[in-house]
């Protein structure tokens, strides 16, 4: 190994420490500093998928309304998306990391804050934040295309950021997880978005 190499190797090292710690400090000041007894009510509140039903009624007579028998391949197409999203998070990602949530590990159970217990599987990536930010990205897609208004985006994008927020609060994710989960699942979002308006003419 030539000098090069080992500079090299010592550079990607101490990326890989800064992001870390980064990513550590950022958990802490989530999970930790932010602790109070209102979050620790609220936030677990938000990742159950039964208090989302309202929108998910909501969303499902918006398709109804403005693209009427379309609507069905939107809602199917919807299904499709959270499938894809989840099974490409969850069965393809997470067990090639194998990357521990922070609640599952050891060197952080000096401070981490623990609200509803610990959660199982692995950490790297977050399937909540990138399911949510799949539907935020399709949702937003077609309801703003129904009725052009620019808050449309921006409150499913709140919506969906509060979900990963609180993955991170609970303490069973990293900041990077629901992060990268948020990006992958916008992209999935955007590619099956296109395909729609391209192939099926979703106007």
């Amino acid at each position: 190994m030539n000098i090069f190499d080992v500079l090299l190797f010592k550079f990607a090292w101490l990326i890989k420490e800064f992001f870390y710690n980064f990513d550590l400090d950022v958990l802490y000041f989530i999970n930790h500093t932010l602790s109070n007894g209102f979050f620790d009510i609220v936030l677990p509140l938000l990742r159950n998928k039964f208090i989302w039903i309202p929108l998910y009624v909501f969303v499902v007579f918006v398709f109804i309304k403005k693209y009427r028998q379309k609507s069905l391949v939107l809602i199917g197409l919807t299904l499709l998306l959270l499938i894809l999203s989840d099974q490409i998070s969850s069965s393809l990602i997470k067990p090639y990391f194998h990357r521990l949530r922070p609640c599952n590990n050891p060197e952080l159970s000096a401070w981490l804050q623990l609200p509803i217990g610990k959660g199982s599987g692995w950490s790297f990536v977050s399937s909540h934040a990138t399911n949510h930010f799949a539907l935020a990205y399709f949702f937003s897609f077609f309801i703003f295309r129904a009725n052009k208004k620019l808050y449309v985006p921006v409150l499913f994008y709140i919506w969906a950021g509060l979900i990963a927020f609180s993955q991170v609060y609970v303490g069973f994710h990293y900041p990077s997880d629901v992060f990268t989960g948020a990006v992958l699942g916008t992209a999935i979002a955007y590619f099956i978005s296109k395909i729609c308006c391209k192939y099926l003419k979703l106007n």
